[in-house]
């Protein structure tokens, strides 16, 4: 009898310390994490403060332009915000850069030797000259990728391109590029201005660098709405005649001092290891830029006040970083990453995390490295466990064009959150309805609390899987990633063939 009764007990005994095992091999932060998480929940839940910050922002601040008065007092802001979650260490980490600001600007559509102009509204996209006045034949350039520019080379030099912001009936597998890298096409294939169409309706007029390295360009480059665009189209077709655009316009440009401001939470056991969580707190100035970038910025804020309230304390070192300039070429990241590579500290950070029109996420983003997805899967996985609302769904994929990319650019890892907007939100992109009643409460909330378990979980575990790439790393995981392409058209591809 006491045989019988003590093996079976015997092996149950075993199998869960087995079990356990199991557990901690794999997953050696989960227990820990899901305590975590639901504290963060619950806080986040009922005590954010990011919608109703913003919303003062908006209100007390406007737009947010670097170089601008704005800019500075949306600096300001920030830090005292900041201070007032109870951050001591709190400071502004000043750069050098070139403010650009629109003054005045004018399209004229005439064919050739006609007086019969036609007015188009426009507006100018930075970095376009001081002054310019240019008159040129029209050459439509369809979507401006690079086969687009490559297939009319011969047409191109000293005319006007007229391209799409967009991909309007985009080729299977093609894959857009950014305004700034089909202004740098039309320059290297000789236009001397472009004519941006957007593709969103309702007469919107969306603003925007078209500049790849934030400094002034050599030739006007504007952008038109929809119906302009397709109204112009039109008339080319009707015309016997060549159509030429005569720009006329006048902008200011000069060295400005403008603010990256940033907030420590120093780690308890690797103090010296960062994980970098940031947003760009500037915006342009046609709205107050409540979605690009309000929800981002505020939302980094937030987690920073979380963090505050809840007196975590992580293994490592979190920077809470509002970057200023990144609308005028990435300029407050780019500062920051080459203050860190001059210090010789690059090294120190773990990872970046990039919140840039981030809401109401569903899940995270490897991007691109795969050593760290089974991490991510498990945190993922944790979240969900604590808050079923949430999708959970996992992508591996890197971008460009927003702060994470000075940081992936040296090797450093980055990750992000997977979210989405309502397709009206994304038509008031860079343009004048960028306004607060675009912000849902709620799906802010979601961000908040989301991205502050994930930094969380990479700022306290016990190991993060993934290290900054060599040089030679960095290389294959850009080109693996299909970004060598854009990168180059940006001169931004520092390696030899």
């Amino acid at each position: 009898m006491a045989r019988t009764f003590y093996v079976p007990r015997f092996r149950l005994v075993l199998f869960c310390i087995g079990t356990a095992g199991t557990l901690t091999a794999f997953h050696p932060d989960k227990l820990s994490f899901r305590k975590a998480f639901a504290r963060i929940n619950n806080e986040v839940s009922a005590h954010s403060r990011a919608y109703e910050t913003l919303a003062d922002a908006s209100q007390r601040v406007g737009h947010r332009l670097t170089g601008s008065r704005n800019g500075t007092l949306a600096e300001t802001y920030a830090f005292n915000l900041l201070s007032s979650y109870g951050y001591k260490d709190v400071r502004y980490e000043p750069f050098e850069v070139e403010a650009w600001m629109r003054d005045t600007v004018t399209l004229a559509i005439v064919p050739n030797k006609s007086d019969n102009f036609r007015d188009v509204p426009v507006v100018a996209l930075a970095h376009s000259p001081i002054e310019a006045h240019v008159n040129g034949e029209i050459v439509d350039v369809g979507n401006g990728l690079e086969g687009d520019f490559e297939a009319l080379k011969d047409k191109l030099k000293g005319k006007v391109a007229l391209v799409n912001i967009g991909l309007a009936a985009p080729t299977k597998g093609a894959r857009n590029l950014h305004r700034s890298e089909k202004t740098a096409l039309a320059i290297q294939y000789g236009a001397k201005g472009v004519i941006m169409v957007n593709l969103v309706p309702g007469n919107v007029l969306l603003t925007g660098t078209a500049s790849v390295t934030g400094k002034l360009i050599p030739i006007p480059s504007v952008c038109i709405s929809l119906e302009s665009g397709q109204a112009l189209r039109a008339w080319m077709q009707e015309e016997r005649e060549k159509l030429h655009a005569e720009i006329n316009m006048t902008n200011t440009s000069r060295k400005i001092r403008a603010r990256n401001v940033v907030a420590t939470l120093k780690g308890s056991e690797f103090p010296n290891e960062k994980i970098i969580v940031g947003g760009h707190l500037d915006s342009w100035d046609l709205a107050t830029g409540a979605i690009d970038n309000g929800i981002g910025s505020f939302a980094v804020m937030d987690i920073a006040r979380t963090f505050k309230a809840l007196k975590l304390k992580p293994k490592r070192t979190i920077e809470f970083v509002l970057f200023m300039g990144e609308e005028q070429g990435l300029l407050g990241s780019r500062a920051m990453v080459e203050k860190l590579k001059k210090a010789g500290e690059l090294d120190n950070v773990r990872y970046m995390m990039n919140l840039d029109m981030t809401n109401d996420p569903s899940g995270l983003n490897a991007f691109g490295r795969s050593d760290m997805v089974p991490f991510l899967n498990m945190v993922g996985e944790t979240m969900k466990e604590v808050e079923p609302a949430f999708a959970n769904q996992m992508e591996n994929q890197a971008g460009l064009h927003s702060d994470h990319q000075p940081f992936m650019l040296e090797g450093v890892p980055v990750v992000g959150m997977n979210g989405h907007l309502a397709r009206e939100v994304l038509d008031c992109y860079h343009a004048n309805c960028d306004r607060m009643n675009l912000v849902d409460a709620s799906q802010l909330k979601n961000t908040v609390r989301y991205s502050t378990m994930l930094l969380f979980a990479l700022a306290d575990a016990d190991a993060i899987p993934t290290q900054r790439q060599t040089d030679n790393q960095t290389r294959d995981y850009l080109t693996a990633q299909g970004l060598r392409t854009p990168l180059q058209i940006a001169n931004e591809w520092r390696w030899k063939e």
